[in-house]
Parts: C-alpha cells; sequence; structure tokens
C-alpha cells in the first residue's frame, strides 16, 4: 500500500472529508455480494468517517459493523453489514486523511538537502505516528496533539518508532528548530514528557549524532535517559547523513576516522555495562561508525536479532553472515565471465575482502565497482542512495557480461532506481545483463559464479526510495 499527502476525496452526497478508495474486492465477500466494485470508495463505518486504515480495523473489531460505500461518480451508494467477518475489501492507501506533516526545521533534515528534479513523494516531509506504527519509519512526535496521543494509548498503537537525537531539551529545541504555527501543542516538543506520557507503548528510539553537537557528554547523558525507561526497547546511534547540495544550509560534516572510533568506544562500554546489568545491550550502532572508524563489526549475536536493521544497524553483518561456501564452489567456468559488483564508496572495500574466495575461480573475471555518488555528493557513500545516473556515469557500455547491483538501490518491489531509470534502461544503454546480486553474500556468490542473476526485493521494506528511512533521518 501507499500513502497520499493529501486527504483523498472522491465524489460522494454525503459530505465526507476524505473516503478510502477500493483497490480490490474478495470473491465472494460481503462486499461483493452488496454490490461494491473495484474503484468505489468506503465512505464509513458505524457512521463514521473513516481516517485510516487503523480506525477501519479498529471499527471492524468491534464486531458489528455498518458500511457505506459510493460508487466512482458519487451516484450509487451501497450500505451492507458484517458481524465478526472480513467485508473483503483492500484500499489504495493506508491513510485516507492525508498524512501528517513536519512540524520541524531540523539542520541536519535530509530532505532540505535533496537534489532537484526527483518525482514530488521524495521532497514530502512527513511525520506520521500512524506510518511509525504501521512501516516503522521514524518520527519525532513534536506535532501531536491531545487527541493523538490519547489515540495511540486508546489502540496501543505499540510500538513507535521515535527520533530523540538528544534528551538535553534546550539542545533539541535548538537542533530542531520546529515552527511554532506548525506544532499544535508545545508539551509535544519535550521529548522526556513525550516519552513518559506514552509509557504504555514500546518505543524503538534513534539519535542522529553530529560531531561535537549531540556526542560525547551529551550522548552520555541522552542514553543514560533514554536506559533508564521502562518503555523504551533500543536505541540506534547513527551518524548524521549529508549531501553536497548544502547551498544556505548549516555548516555540517561528518565523522572523521577517529571520532567514529570514539562513538564506538564510547557505545561498546554502555553496551558492556547494560548487557550485564540487564541481558541486553540495548544500545546499537549504525554500521557507517564502524566502517569509517575502522573497526571490527560486532559478531551477529551482538545485534540481538537485528531489530534495528532498517535503520542501518546490523546490515552489513545480516549481509556477511551466511558466508561463502567454499568447498562449492567450482575449480573454473565453461567460458570465461566478467562480472562487476556496483555498490557504494563505503561498502566496496567490505564487499571486496568478502569475494575474496571467488579470486580463485578459473576465467571468472570479478570486480567490486566503487561508485562515487555523483547525484548527491560524494560526501555520500552508501549504495542505497546511488542513481541510475551514477551508474551510467561510471559503467562502460559492453565492458562486462554482468553488471549486479545492491538490492537497495531499487524501489521496492520494483526495477526502478532513484531516479526513476529502470534496469532495463540499463541492459539497454550499457549493452550488458544488469541485475540485483542477491540479500546476503552467499546469493551474491551464487550469481556471480552461475551467470545467472535472479530478482530480489531490498533489504528492507515500505519504501527504499522513501530517503528519510533509509538514511534514518528525521
Amino acid at each position: 500500500m501507499r500513502t497520499s499527502l493529501r486527504p483523498t476525496t472522491a465524489p460522494n452526497p454525503f459530505g465526507a472529508p476524505y473516503v478510502a478508495p477500493i483497490r480490490e474486492v474478495a470473491p465472494g465477500s460481503p462486499a461483493e455480494a452488496a454490490g461494491v466494485g473495484v474503484g468505489w470508495s468506503l465512505v464509513s463505518v458505524n457512521e463514521a468517517w473513516v481516517s485510516d486504515v487503523l480506525a477501519y480495523r479498529r471499527e471492524l473489531a468491534k464486531g458489528e459493523a455498518t458500511l457505506l460505500a459510493c460508487d466512482p461518480a458519487g451516484e450509487r451508494s451501497v450500505r451492507f453489514q458484517v458481524a465478526w467477518e472480513d467485508p473483503g475489501l483492500e484500499f489504495d492507501d493506508v491513510i485516507f486523511d492525508g498524512l501528517r506533516l513536519c512540524a520541524n526545521k531540523c539542520e541536519f533534515c535530509y530532505v532540505h538537502q535533496m537534489p532537484k528534479g526527483f518525482r514530488k513523494s521524495l521532497y514530502v516531509m512527513d511525520d506520521d505516528y500512524r506510518t511509525s506504527f504501521l512501516y516503522g519509519s521514524f518520527v519525532t512526535l513534536t506535532n501531536l496533539t491531545d487527541d493523538d496521543i490519547q489515540r495511540v494509548l486508546d489502540e496501543h498503537l505499540s510500538p513507535l518508532y521515535v527520533s530523540v537525537h538528544t534528551a538535553d531539551e534546550d539542545l533539541r529545541a535548538d537542533m530542531m528548530k520546529w515552527w511554532r504555527l506548525k506544532v499544535q501543542d508545545p508539551r509535544a516538543t519535550r521529548i522526556r514528557d513525550m516519552i513518559e506520557r506514552l509509557e504504555p507503548i514500546d518505543l524503538y528510539t534513534q539519535v542522529v549524532a553530529q560531531p561535537g553537537r549531540n556526542d560525547g557528554e551529551a550522548l552520555d547523558a541522552t542514553l543514560a535517559y533514554l536506559t533508564s525507561r521502562p518503555n523504551v526497547q533500543a536505541v540506534a546511534v547513527v551518524p548524521v547523513g549529508l549531501t553536497g547540495h548544502r547551498r544556505n544550509l548549516p555548516d555540517l560534516r561528518g565523522y572523521r576516522r577517529d571520532e567514529a572510533g570514539q562513538v564506538v568506544d564510547q557505545v561498546e562500554s554502555w553496551q558492556a555495562r547494560l548487557l550485564a546489568e540487564r541481558g541486553s545491550r540495548m544500545v546499537f550502532l549504525a554500521d557507517e561508525f564502524y566502517l569509517v572508524g575502522e573497526r571490527p563489526l560486532p559478531s551477529a549475536d551482538a545485534y540481538e536479532g537485528f531489530e534495528m536493521l532498517e535503520n542501518g544497524v546490523g546490515m552489513v553483518r545480516d549481509f556477511l553472515a551466511p558466508g561463502i561456501d567454499v568447498a562449492a564452489l567450482p575449480s573454473g567456468l565453461g567460458s570465461p565471465r566478467r562480472v562487476l559488483c556496483a555498490t557504494g564508496t563505503l561498502f566496496a572495500p567490505v564487499l571486496e575482502a568478502a569475494l575474496a574466495p571467488l579470486r580463485a575461480v578459473r576465467g571468472l573475471d570479478l570486480e567490486v565497482r566503487a561508485l562515487t555518488n555523483r547525484t548527491f555528493g560524494d560526501v555520500t557513500t552508501v549504495a542505497g542512495l546511488l542513481a541510475g545516473r551514477d551508474v551510467l556515469t561510471q559503467v562502460r557500455p559492453g565492458e562486462a557480461d554482468v553488471l549486479l547491483l545492491s538490492p537497495s538501490m531499487l524501489k521496492y518491489g520494483t526495477e526502478t532506481l532513484l531516479d526513476d531509470r529502470t534496469l532495463d534502461d540499463l541492459r539497454r544503454e550499457l549493452r550488458m545483463d544488469v541485475a540485483v546480486g542477491g540479500q546476503d553474500i552467499q546469493a551474491l556468490a551464487d550469481a556471480i559464479v552461475s551467470g545467472v542473476a535472479v530478482g530480489s526485493d531490498p533489504q528492507f521494506g515500505y519504501s527504499t526510495h522513501a530517503i528519510k528511512e533509509t538514511v534514518g533521518q528525521h
């Protein structure tokens, strides 16, 4: 499902401020029996407007429900009842009354750093607690009202994923700079108050760390507070993500090698203490800190189930964990094959080392190609933000038999890259087979050796192209 920025409207004689467009009607369902068809809209349930799929499910959970639907022209409508059964409807969207927008002007906001020319959806500054519950997207909570908080509590919308950044209220206000006219309840800007008001709700939290800003002693204070709260399940510490498009924005920089190493030492100290006291590390670092700091990655067990994987926490270890079955590798290929594996500059050295066993296969000419990000700027080093144009400018037509890309470069469930180029576009322009390399190192090795690349979804869901989720930065 997708989400819409504005309320979804359609002709209806009932004055509904928003409706829920119907994408599918299950054969033999109550909805089909009532005459509801694809393209119709759900107007109300139990005489109440339905703002989102959560409200829809809430009304159905009452057992008996009366649904009102109308045709696309608003000329015909039907009411039908269900009792403890699924009406048989699937919707175009999950949010019917429009996405909640961000009330902040964060100095590190990724949307403000976006280059021009991409589709409009990538410039939407959404901050909606409902998508946080449904998809695990991080929200700041600053735009919540009393009614929102009460709904979260009443419906137990748990867990939520919250961008904390710092537990120092004054520092957080200076970093996030919320718009007063967009904040409906000033109490919502006080992160400690919000975490405590939401005590029955499990929270997965993140800190976007900036050198000399909210790390060091400030990070210690933040971790001390967050680990003291019974509803905080985990904390991800991720480095600030920057692009080369920061004109008229505050002067920020990323972490240097020594600074990244200091953060690793600091967090690992917290992990050791918490593991001894509670049996869980609770605080986890994004992979980038280990790679930039040139520190060894933790073991798979140290990620305790990879609960923060979508935030770039443990993705590299998860990818490498299966290893390569060296004994199953052929001694040679039936015919010579040149294979390029394209990835970002940050991960390329790791991938080069991991694929070393394949160098022994006769007839295989394998190269790991580190692509400089010319779309967002070379300060952007992760594979997930490489666009089709970055591939086309750094891979020569016909220079290989197969080009394998990272799954994170594609829009979830499609063969579309960030700039709307497709794998077919790349195949045509580069005159070679272009495909996704696989979800882990063994799948990638199989694709390289067999020469048969298969489709593969990105490592994490919802939308790889929802930039704010990709970089974990709200």
